[in-house]
């Protein structure tokens, strides 16, 4: 045990990886995605084990500058990502991404850490990256979600209010279902950590109540915001569907 949580050991690591080899092998039989799959497996940890260092350098130099640094970087992957799904070229909807998620989940960060934890330092790291990953997480997504229905509303029925409003309560779907199972079905990372790490479990509630609200705000701030900037590419739009 390390301050109070169970550590993981990497031969224990290892266990967990035996159910992933299970339904790696029937998705490379049973489609063509498997591949995919793996790359994506690959990518997920070397990039989880790049961050452990990068974060461990962080947190030992606590500079603002480097603090803002990766908040600017971080928005400026979500804003690229979010942009998978759209048929689009995503250098015409760039600025679009990141001014939303800059806009709606960089206010809700800013309450969130000055309003909500009241922080000191403003910028201290151990809270303001993690939290910051969860919100443009939740931008970035919702900003996806929206950009994919908005696009196939809009080319089917050609009214930018009606494809907007479908849009909108599309992106926010994955967060609505998080609202309605959250301490039925799932007890949600931020609280399961708290718990592990033996904090209340009444406190580790008002976190995870807070961390709700976040998500929720920035997914639909950040949608609210790209859908009303994609009215701008509605002739785009048009002219792809008429050709």
């Amino acid at each position: 045990m390390t301050d109070g949580i169970a550590e993981i050991s990497l031969t224990g690591l290892m266990l967990a990886f035996v159910p992933v080899v299970f339904v790696m092998l029937i998705l490379l039989r049973w489609t063509t995605v498997g591949y995919e799959t793996l790359y994506a497996f690959g990518r997920m940890l070397l990039q989880l084990t790049v961050i452990g260092y990068v974060l461990v350098y962080i947190f030992a130099a606590s500079h603002p500058a480097v603090v803002l640094a990766v908040l600017g970087f971080m928005m400026l992957v979500a804003s690229w990502v979010a942009l998978r799904a759209s048929s689009l070229p995503r250098s015409q909807l760039y600025l679009f991404s990141l001014a939303s998620v800059a806009l709606g989940g960089g206010s809700v960060l800013a309450l969130v850490s000055q309003g909500v934890l009241a922080l000191d330092p403003a910028l201290e790291p151990r809270y303001v990256i993690p939290l910051a990953g969860m919100i443009f997480a939740s931008s970035m997504n919702s900003i996806s979600l929206a950009a994919e229905r908005f696009e196939a509303e809009f080319k089917s029925k050609g009214d930018y209010a009606s494809a907007r409003g479908t849009a909108l309560r599309a992106s926010l779907i994955p967060i609505t279902n998080s609202l309605f199972a959250v301490g039925l079905v799932s007890l949600p990372g931020m609280m399961t950590g708290q718990i592990l790490s033996g904090v209340s479990p009444l406190i580790a509630a008002r976190y995870q109540i807070m961390v709700m609200c976040m998500m929720f705000a920035s997914a639909g701030l950040s949608a609210s915001l790209f859908l009303l900037l994609m009215k701008s590419k509605a002739d785009t739009l048009t002219d792809k569907k008429a050709s």
